[in-house]
């Protein structure tokens, strides 16, 4: 079933949020077409967590694939003997943490361009890349536990700040099988509920249409109409009531505030203004630290939830989100 398009009555302007929902379609729909043909993503087999890349595939394999998982690269060579102990403890941990991260071999031998890139100075070496961001994770023998205490901080970062959750993985798929299409699902339980949603939202009841939206999340976690209606609802419930004009002063007059510039982002991406919106958050992020860094960050996970994670601004956002936060 296709998300409802949200209200588009109210007391404010709603363009962004339409823009999202049509970005979002288009991208669901592109998915379904290259599932069709034999492409597109979904449930991965337990071999497809481990990838070979060369400096052709590299954007593709890595860049891309680090905005919906965080992606481990060990460098290594044939002639090198550390490698072959480290290289199959790698594999084997990607396979036991089951979709949290992906794994990319660069042999350095065929890659020299992405082994200077990444300043390699001896292998083998481990790095990662997170939202298009490389951290350099450890370099030379490293003990099991050692090795599964950084992966644990990797993925947790990954989840907090950046919302990667990982991928799905189906032991039964074949290696580089494309998903199986997913049956047409008749009318869902939830279906009375969301339509109250809609409805509240039509009459300007924002409130009742996030509770609607919980009632429904909380029995089904993982119904990606009620996640995406939840976002939008809140927003709306955010700003409505409040003075534009006030808002915008308060954030040009106390660039440092955290609130005054999650308020003024708000109110960017309702007017339809969704670069303005995560640009004003990031430059935040750089501009705070502790609880205050940690809220402007969540509002613009929030943020990406609206929009969508498929729009190529949110991807834009989450790389730059990456650079000011390491």
């Amino acid at each position: 079933m296709q998300p409802r398009n949200m209200s588009m009555s109210g007391v404010v302007d709603l363009a962004a949020v339409k823009a999202a929902q049509e970005a979002k379609a288009k991208a669901e729909q592109a998915r379904a077409d290259a599932a069709r043909q034999g492409g597109g993503t979904g449930a991965v087999s337990p071999a497809d967590l481990v990838i070979d890349v060369d400096e052709a595939g590299f954007e593709r394999d890595v860049l891309q694939r680090s905005t919906e998982v965080p992606v481990v690269i060990d460098f290594w060579a044939e002639w090198c003997e550390p490698c072959k102990q480290l290289s199959p403890v790698l594999e084997q941990l990607a396979v036991e943490y089951n979709g949290r991260f992906l794994l990319a071999k660069i042999d350095v031998d065929a890659n020299q361009m992405l082994m200077q890139q990444f300043g390699v100075q001896g292998i083998p070496a481990v790095f990662a890349v997170v939202a298009g961001q490389a951290l350099p994770l450890f370099q030379g023998a490293a003990g099991l536990e050692q090795i599964r205490q950084t992966l644990d901080q990797l993925v947790q970062v990954a989840e907090q700040r950046f919302g990667l959750t990982g991928l799905t993985v189906d032991p039964d798929a074949e290696p580089g099988a494309a998903p199986a299409e997913a049956p047409e699902m008749p009318a869902g339980p939830y279906d009375a509920l969301l339509e109250a949603a809609v409805q509240a939202l039509d009459a300007g009841d924002f409130g009742g249409a996030v509770q609607a939206y919980k009632n429904v999340l909380s029995d089904d976690p993982g119904n990606s109409e009620a996640k995406l209606g939840l976002a939008q609802a809140e927003l709306l419930q955010r700003v409505q009531g409040a003075d534009p004009q006030q808002v915008r002063r308060d954030a040009a007059d106390r660039p440092g505030d955290a609130q005054a510039q999650i308020a003024a982002a708000d109110l960017d991406l309702v007017g339809g203004h969704v670069e303005d919106a995560f640009g004003r958050l990031i430059d935040a992020v750089r501009r705070t630290a502790g609880e205050d860094r940690d809220a402007v960050r969540l509002r613009l996970l929030e943020l990406f939830e609206v929009v969508g994670a498929d729009d190529p601004r949110v991807t834009a956002a989450r790389r730059a989100l990456a650079r000011a936060l390491f």
